[in-house]
């Protein structure tokens, strides 16, 4: 076992996502020595894997609008985003040479959309400004005040003055985020236990939805508990995916019922009348498919949830209005887009230290806190990320 001198004050930062590598930058801009060690082999995968839907930087939407995507964790979290608001953002992602551009609904993204140039600038601009990066460092705890590492050239001990603790939640383990930080906290931290978020629906489905898979059921609105969303669902082998589902995600895993509207844009009493028009001999999927202009998708979504149909135009017209969704739960939590849970929010000060480790820092989503896709996730793990690597360099400097 060998231990690594340190000839200056140093800072540590675990885990090298958004929210690791924006602390990392703080702490070297405040003129301190920055190591930040990853168990990948590369850094910044998981941001990688965003890239390949356009890397939604934040979203453009008034201030308490976006706060609220945040729910309970809104309050804490209101100075820390302020901080670094979605204006910041972009000013933040063209000042590394990516030019951004806001979508009809407000979502920010880089025009190249994809990460890999702009984590390629900043990996740069970390480089230049002397941060070390240390891959395939496993971090496995402290031993007294050190910070411990499982290596490929064997177990390694760094004692900075500060460390910032980076390392994401439990979703898409391959790319990083394995959760298994949880358990070397869990002596002294309070800690709420990791649930899936922004996670598909988990179907069974009968034989005769296969022909559908890979369809999107479009025109949409879906509710669950308080959730709601309007746009379209993915159907795939194993259930629904896209973002409207993964907006009222959280309302299934918290137990409401999941309740589908085929056609949002069209009353009850407006579809009963069509549907009170004479039918002959049509079927009644003919039927619909002629009077109300149903697409053959939602046909089969209302068969396979609703069969046998009622053949009273009203309760028809309920059902296309507000269809109960039988389903199997969320799909697993590794392949949520995000986790709920982590470390508790009232377990840090207001500078996002452990109140049980001082010089211990968290930023992103190991801290408890959730939000929908939409650019409030990334938005929120650059926004910790320089508040944890700001304090945290004020605090190491303090004296």
């Amino acid at each position: 076992m060998t231990t690594v001198a340190q000839t200056q004050k140093q800072a540590v930062v675990i885990g090298a996502g958004p929210a690791g590598l924006m602390a990392a930058e703080m702490l070297s801009e405040a003129g301190m020595s920055v190591t930040v060690c990853d168990h990948k082999p590369s850094v910044g995968r998981k941001f990688l894997m965003a890239g390949k839907s356009g890397l939604n930087l934040t979203k453009v939407e008034p201030h308490d609008t976006f706060m609220n995507a945040f729910t309970n964790a809104k309050t804490p979290l209101a100075p820390i985003i302020s901080a670094f608001d979605g204006d910041a953002v972009q000013a933040w992602a063209t000042g590394l040479g990516q030019e951004v551009f806001t979508g009809s609904t407000g979502r920010v993204f880089p025009t190249v959309m994809k990460a890999s140039p702009l984590l390629r600038a900043w990996l740069v601009r970390l480089s230049q400004a002397g941060v070390q990066m240390n891959t395939r460092w496993r971090w496995t705890g402290w031993d007294d005040s050190k910070l411990v590492f499982e290596t490929p050239e064997g177990t390694k001990m760094l004692q900075p003055d500060v460390t910032v603790l980076a390392m994401g939640g439990a979703s898409w383990a391959r790319l990083g985020s394995t959760g298994e930080w949880a358990k070397v906290l869990a002596s002294d931290t309070p800690f709420t236990p990791f649930a899936p978020a922004n996670a598909g629906i988990a179907m069974e489905w009968s034989s005769h939805m296969a022909a559908h898979f890979g369809t999107a059921l479009k025109g949409i609105a879906l509710k669950s508990g308080t959730y709601r969303s309007r746009g379209e669902a993915m159907i795939s082998r194993h259930g629904f995916e896209g973002g409207g589902v993964y907006t009222v995600s959280r309302g299934v895993r918290e137990g409401h019922p999941l309740m589908l509207d085929l056609l949002p844009d069209q009353t009850v009493e407006a579809l009963t009348a069509k549907l009170d028009q004479p039918r002959g001999k049509m079927s009644t999927a003919n039927f619909m498919r002629k009077a109300l202009k149903l697409e053959p998708v939602k046909i089969a979504i209302l068969q396979e949830m609703a069969r046998p149909l009622p053949q009273d135009s009203k309760k028809l017209a309920r059902l296309l209005k507000a269809l109960p969704v039988k389903h199997e739960g969320l799909r697993p939590m590794d392949q949520a887009i995000s986790t709920a849970g982590g470390v508790k929010l009232d377990a840090v000060d207001d500078a996002l230290m452990l109140r049980q480790r001082p010089g211990v820092f968290v930023a992103g989503e190991m801290l408890d806190w959730e939000a929908p896709t939409g650019g409030y996730l990334i938005s929120a793990c650059l926004a910790t990320g320089r508040w944890a690597g700001q304090h945290a360099a004020a605090w190491a400097q303090k004296d």
